[in-house]
């Protein structure tokens, strides 16, 4: 009998534990900013998803994988909803909304340290719509006392009936491990879909890009970070080892271009360098990073160009 045959032979544990190995999918929602990518990060214990303290970082939906021996799930980490102001902002929308029909579980992070706002009251009539169990997921609960979580959790349970309700701190990882054995519970009886070591089903190519994009948004300030897009165009082993990656920077106006470069190239410089020592630890391996800045003008509102970067804008 197979490995595979026999875990779905075994009964339930005397002590209540069950050892069918289970999986499924859970997608991960919310406002801008209240660390949706931190969360997944912590989940996958390895970086796919870029961070960032400025709204709107996340793009496209971005899939991690979590596999024990017990169970594998595939978080979708999926880009804040917002009121779109392009057509890029109108793909972000569609993407999350996309995903909350994918999936055995959503998470609906929120920011227990705000109050609950318009943007929250939008995203549950979203959920109102989907028959999947959605959990009301409590970050930055090292930012208030305990004393207020109750009357947080009491005002989002007036708005809907979530199927659980756990705090946590994804920055510091408080109560994620409870998080995983709720989300554990909800999957179905199911296949390991991907490699136990494999934990994004991301192309290196496209990590690579979104981790030069996450040092811009550290890096830079008012209106460039949204502005921009990397791509990368070529990546090989060199014979000495070293991992070759030619990347393009693309920004909307030439300021931007100026910006991105800065005097004498200090700031492309910047960016390169911090970009490198997350690339070699993704890949495992020294890296030569080429950086080039082109201009793209409103290549947020072109549909050709969005495809051409990778935004797939039918899903």
């Amino acid at each position: 009998m197979s490995e595979c045959s026999q875990s779905k032979d075994r009964q339930d544990r005397p002590d209540g534990r069950d050892d069918r190995f289970r999986s499924g999918f859970t997608a991960i929602v919310g406002r801008p900013n209240v660390g949706k990518s931190t969360l997944m990060n912590h989940l996958i214990g390895q970086k796919v998803a870029i961070m960032s303290d400025k709204p709107q970082t996340t793009r496209n939906k971005i899939h991690g994988v979590y596999t024990s021996d017990r169970a594998q799930i595939v978080f979708l980490d999926t880009p804040g909803i917002h009121k779109p102001t392009s057509k890029l902002g109108d793909f972000m929308n569609r993407s999350a909304d996309s995903a909350l029909a994918e999936v055995d579980v959503i998470l609906f992070l929120v920011d227990v340290s705000e109050e609950l706002g318009g943007g929250d009251r939008f995203i549950i009539e979203k959920l109102k719509k989907t028959k999947t169990p959605v959990f009301l997921v409590m970050n930055k609960i090292d930012k208030v006392h305990p004393d207020a979580l109750l009357p947080a959790i009491a005002k989002y349970r007036e708005l809907y009936d979530f199927a659980e309700v756990v705090p946590i701190s994804a920055l510091n990882g408080n109560n994620v491990g409870t998080l995983l054995e709720q989300i554990i519970r909800y999957l179905p009886e199911g296949p390991m879909y991907y490699p136990a070591d494999q934990v994004t089903d991301h192309p290196e190519q496209f990590i690579v890009a979104e981790l030069i994009r996450e040092k811009i948004l550290q890096l830079t300030y008012e209106e460039v970070p949204h502005s921009i897009a990397v791509a990368t165009e070529e990546m090989r082993v060199q014979e000495n080892g070293v991992v070759y990656i030619r990347a393009v920077i693309y920004v909307e106006r030439e300021s931007q271009k100026g910006i991105i470069i800065g005097k004498h190239g200090a700031m492309l410089r910047e960016v390169g360098a911090a970009a490198r020592q997350d690339i070699e630890a993704l890949l495992g391996s020294r890296i030569w990073l080429d950086l080039w800045v082109k201009v793209k003008k409103d290549w947020r509102n072109q549909e050709r160009v969005l495809r051409d970067f990778g935004f797939r804008l039918n899903d």
